[in-house]
């Protein structure tokens, strides 16, 4: 009898510690046990992602936008300089081994924190409706990443009507604008890693100063103080959200125009792979 207790409660220590060690608890309801699982989902999830600074990319020191009209509709550039070329490829595409277009460099125009349109030409048709609008374009990279020079962009407070700005002044107020990743995503040389890319104004990044939160799925979240892409690894296929916030040096939301911003995009297996 004696042996029978000890054996008993033997087991029953060893199978707490085994709960224990692997992050269980024992059973209390099936809401506990589900609420235990998804934790345990997410955290795993949560731990699989990477966030890695870009390699310094080439840089196009006189690249410049001069002027953006809107008039009938249509958007006119002026962009100059000699080192950078709309519809070009960008010399270190192959080696950033992330997703890259053939139809090379191009303008990013974002019009109220909206999905980016891209523009491999300086003049080209575009609706914009009737009202007030935050509108930023900049000079991008083939692969997508942004020229974060003063002369490489523009930054407007807008007011349109019948297709055309009525009136236009520069943005003074700190903004944050999200650009990358956007869309979809296919085939594991885009899918193994994806770039983060954003575009301020009138703000600076700095380890005691104001900084941008990225929340991940709302899995992960990342405090960044400098301004540069990065790559995000470990996402799962299908569909993925990041919300970003520009925050203070007390980590407060700052109370600046469209401030978050989040978008969702989609990573999916290319089916020439799939065997």
């Amino acid at each position: 009898m004696k042996t029978r207790m000890f054996l008993l409660f033997a087991s029953m220590f060893i199978y707490a510690a085994t709960l224990s060690s692997c992050g269980g608890e024992a059973d209390h309801d099936d809401h506990d046990d589900d609420d235990a699982t998804e934790e345990a989902e997410e955290s795993t999830a949560a731990a699989a992602y990477t966030f890695t600074p870009f390699e310094a990319s080439v840089e196009f020191p006189d690249a410049a936008m001069k002027s953006m009209d809107y008039k009938g509709g249509k958007f006119t550039y002026n962009v100059a300089g000699a080192t950078y070329k709309l519809g070009a490829q960008t010399p270190d595409a192959p080696q950033k081994m992330c997703a890259n277009s053939a139809k090379g460099q191009h303008i990013h125009l974002i019009i109220d924190n909206e999905p980016y349109i891209a523009k491999y030409e300086a003049a080209f048709d575009q609706a914009v409706p009737d009202g007030e609008h935050y509108i930023l374009s900049f000079l991008s990279r083939s692969y997508h990443e942004s020229i974060k020079t003063a002369q490489a962009h523009i930054a407007k407070k807008v007011e349109v009507k019948g297709g055309a700005f009525t009136s236009a002044e520069d943005i003074t107020a700190p903004m944050l604008f999200y650009s990358r990743p956007k869309g979809d995503y296919v085939g594991k040389a885009e899918t193994g890693k994806v770039m983060l890319d954003f575009y301020l104004t009138n703000v600076d990044l700095s380890p005691g100063g104001n900084k941008v939160k990225v929340n991940i799925n709302n899995q992960q979240e990342f405090t960044l103080d400098k301004w540069q892409p990065y790559y995000i690894g470990g996402l799962p296929l299908g569909d993925n959200k990041i919300v970003l916030t520009l925050i203070d040096k007390d980590g407060n939301v700052v109370a600046a125009p469209l401030n978050p911003v989040e978008r969702v995009f989609t990573l999916k297996e290319d089916p020439a792979e799939v065997k």
